[in-house]
């Protein structure tokens, strides 16, 4: 997503450097021309057309009027050609659905036609070759490790199993946070750093490598994963020229190639650590008193040599999609919901209420507090309502020629599911651009894509399977920093929401914030 929006630009900055003005235009009427009539004639086969769209040229199809916002030009051109519609980029067909009809067609009716990715050389790269469960196509080993990460690592058991992790390192974000009283901190550093311990925490805190070197183990994955989101996020010819894609003109995949191999290294070490402390301790004592990581989940699992257990190679695939996916996309949405309930004192004041009625002045926040945070849990889905971290969710490809919404819709084509337009959409939001909590009180959602006007996680067999990790880490999170700490910008600054379209969306400029003790017993916070 985000190399389409970034090839638009490189193509124009390229463009606008030619001298000949009327090359582009002449060309692009007579190629238009050529282009109209091979359609007419391939779509008169007698099966559905084809969804309608705008012209393209060869070879680079509609790359060049690409804009910045594309997920804004994408509600535009549904203005234009309808809620489906097609471009090219490159050879490559790309269909966006921008309904929720249309979108229930794609992940309930024909979602088993709809389960593969699209996957591009950068995501291949980082994923051993897609042996993970975001990335991988509709297959059985994708579907044995589905039913692993949701039954088993992501069990209700194993969540709760690891509390203990998710508790310490929250406590201590808010002892870190209480010594910078006063001072400015970057909401999306201190989201970030969070996340990361407490993920790695999770994974693999009981580890021998992670207790001698914890610290600096999380601050190298920060760092790497830093460099994945970014890789991820820049455009690859290789990608939208597949013929040009042995020579990785912009070095994208050998990048990734070499980030895979530092996690790697980090990974295999970690898990050689874990076998062998395992085999030195008695079945019974393998417990780890009663603290046991999902790290320990993942081998025992593959210890069991059946048809149905876990690779090695498939163990660290997983790990990195807990790490990746984990850390940017809570981290993302942490800063959006505080930047909105710091803009919105009224929400803010009723949400720091909810947290001294449940929680108590006295107390700090635990996790059997959150299933009763109820307006929190409203403001987050209300973030995500509008600004969906994953704007158009990950694309999905069919597996075989189909229809939807009376078009067809080509085998191994790239299909994106608008989720910013139809969270935005005033035929099923009322009043769609206020920030509204209280819409998510009277109107029950959820995160499981029940109901597609609002799906931020996706629907059907391609849901992320991490969200009930995640809808419980997100409000953690907000809850410990909203109830024990007061926020206000930096002296001189303004609240801004604007936005940067990428594989996230994220804001433009960094939210920065001011914390000031809010809890009279400073106990509390050591």
């Amino acid at each position: 997503m985000a190399q389409l929006n970034s090839l638009g630009s490189w193509w124009w900055e390229v463009m606008s450097s030619n001298k000949n003005e009327l090359t582009l235009p002449i060309s692009a009427i007579i190629l238009t021309g050529l282009w109209y009539i091979w359609t007419v004639s391939s779509s008169s086969n007698g099966r559905s057309p084809l969804p309608p769209g705008p012209c393209s040229l060869p070879i680079v199809g509609y790359l060049p009027f690409l804009s910045r916002d594309l997920h804004k030009q994408f509600v535009n051109m549904a203005h234009s050609y309808g809620p489906i519609f097609k471009f090219h980029l490159g050879s490559k067909l790309h269909v966006v659905i921008n309904t929720p009809d249309l979108a229930k067609v794609v992940v309930r009716e024909q979602d088993e036609i709809f389960a593969n990715r699209n996957a591009t050389i950068a995501a291949l790269a980082i994923t051993y070759g897609g042996q993970d469960v975001v990335m991988s196509d509709n297959n059985s080993d994708w579907r044995n490790l589905g039913k692993i990460f949701v039954h088993e690592v992501l069990s209700h058991k194993n969540v709760e199993a690891s509390r203990y992790f998710r508790r310490d390192e929250v406590r201590k974000t808010s002892r870190n946070v209480y010594s910078k009283i006063g001072k400015t901190i970057d909401i999306c550093e201190i989201a970030f750093s969070t996340e990361a311990k407490v993920l790695t925490s999770m994974l693999w805190g009981n580890t021998s490598e992670e207790k001698a070197n914890g610290g600096q183990i999380a601050a190298e994955l920060q760092i790497i994963v830093a460099n994945i989101v970014e890789l991820m996020s820049k455009p690859n010819m290789s990608d939208i020229f597949p013929s040009l894609a042995w020579l990785d003109l912009q070095c994208i995949e050998r990048n990734m190639k070499r980030q895979l191999d530092r996690l790697d290294r980090i990974f295999t070490r970690i898990i050689h650590d874990r076998i062998e402390s395992n085999s030195n301790k008695s079945k019974d004592a393998v417990g780890h008193e009663g603290k046991k990581d999902l790290l320990q989940t993942f081998i025992e699992l593959m210890d069991q040599k059946n048809p149905t257990s876990i690779k090695i190679t498939q163990i660290k695939a997983l790990l990195l999609n807990i790490m990746v996916a984990g850390t940017d996309t809570t981290t993302t949405l942490i800063e959006w919901t505080m930047a909105e309930i710091m803009q919105n004192h009224d929400i803010m004041k009723r949400i720091q209420e909810e947290l001294l009625q449940i929680v108590g002045p006295n107390k700090i926040v635990e996790e059997s507090h959150l299933p009763k945070l109820q307006y929190l849990d409203a403001t987050i889905k209300e973030t995500l309502r509008l600004h969906p971290v994953l704007p158009f969710i990950l694309p999905r490809s069919p597996s075989q020629d189909c229809v939807v919404g009376g078009y067809t819709t080509p085998k191994g084509c790239t299909v994106f599911l608008n989720v910013w337009a139809i969270h935005r959409d005033p035929r099923y939001w009322d009043n769609p651009l206020e920030f509204n909590p209280e819409r998510f009180l009277t109107n029950k959602y959820d995160f499981k894509g029940t109901n597609l006007n609002f799906f931020p996680f996706g629907s059907g067999r391609r849901l992320c399977p991490g969200v009930p990790l995640a809808e419980k880490m997100q409000l953690y999170i907000l809850a410990s920093l909203l109830h024990s700490f007061d926020w206000s910008l930096p002296e001189g600054e303004d609240h801004d929401l604007s936005e940067t379209f990428g594989i996230t969306l994220k804001k433009r400029k960094p939210l920065f914030a001011v914390p000031s003790q809010r809890l009279r017993n400073a106990s509390l916070y050591m």
